[in-house]
């Protein structure tokens, strides 16, 4: 099977003489026309056998590029599930991009992308992409590592406090003085923030795993009220995988978060 990369290195090229070939058709017309406007039998007669030459040349492009895609549909989708992975790592290692699986997903911190075989595309953090010729896709790459992210820390830290102080006080906690600092789940907040229908498709649990790594990793600590967060390891012998989210640092070393806790600064 063609490598995806190739197909549309060559579908480029052929597309690209087709254009000229066009260009050519066009500059002959426009030859004709000139003659025509100016009565010169002569060179009306000349360009006229001028178009019909383009134009053949022209035909002759545009069936080459009918024909230049190798992948049958259903070889498509097959590559994509199969081998784009492999493909894509390849391109963003030449880009000077290390890409990293985990959980069905590529991470190339702090871009995450998973494929989406039937849709012909691939899902870049939240946004759905489908140009996914695995250069192309590589420099995009490239460019959200050296860009300044969108992500707003100290936002996400304060909307973490809110779920964690509200699931506190159905808990029968309180955090208004000293004596905070119980852990809860992370998949409680999770859930929280994911409740509304719909709402865990845009913000995935990968989603949510890079967030914690990027607060802990980056900071912000400590909240407008002064209660620093903390992300603490389960203590107990089991733990649900449904209760750890798993994330994949820049050095490629797997990382777990499964609690958080905000405790009094002062």
């Amino acid at each position: 099977m063609h490598a995806i990369e190739q197909a549309f290195e060559d579908a480029e090229a052929v597309a690209e003489a087709t254009r000229k070939a066009a260009a050519g058709v066009a500059g002959k017309a426009r030859a004709m026309a000139k003659a025509a406007r100016e009565g010169n039998i002569g060179a009306l007669r000349k360009a006229q056998a001028d178009l019909d030459l383009a134009c053949a040349a022209l035909d002759g492009e545009v069936r080459t590029a009918g024909a230049a895609w190798p992948f049958a549909p259903q070889e498509e989708e097959a590559y994509l599930e199969a081998g784009y992975a492999e493909e894509l790592r390849g391109a963003a290692e030449a880009a000077g991009v290390t890409l990293h699986e985990r959980d069905g997903y590529l991470v190339a911190y702090p871009s995450m992308v998973r494929i989406l075989p039937a849709e012909r595309a691939v899902r870049v953090d939240r946004k759905r992409l489908r140009s996914i010729r695995p250069s192309f896709l590589a420099a995009q790459l490239l460019r959200n590592q050296r860009r300044t992210s969108g992500f707003a820390p100290a936002r996400f830290l304060e909307t973490l406090y809110l779920v964690y102080e509200e699931l506190l006080r159905e808990a029968g906690g309180d955090l208004a003085g000293r004596g905070g600092g119980r852990v809860l789940p992370l998949a409680r907040i999770y859930k929280v923030l994911t409740a509304l229908p719909g709402a865990n498709r845009d913000y995935d649990r990968s989603d949510f795993a890079r967030d914690i790594y990027t607060l802990d990793a980056k900071g912000p600590q400590e909240t407008r009220r002064g209660f620093v967060v903390s992300f603490p390891a389960s203590t107990g012998t089991r733990v649900r995988s449904a209760d750890l989210f798993s994330f994949v640092d820049p050095a490629g070393e797997n990382l777990e978060y499964y609690g958080v806790k905000f405790s009094d600064a002062g």
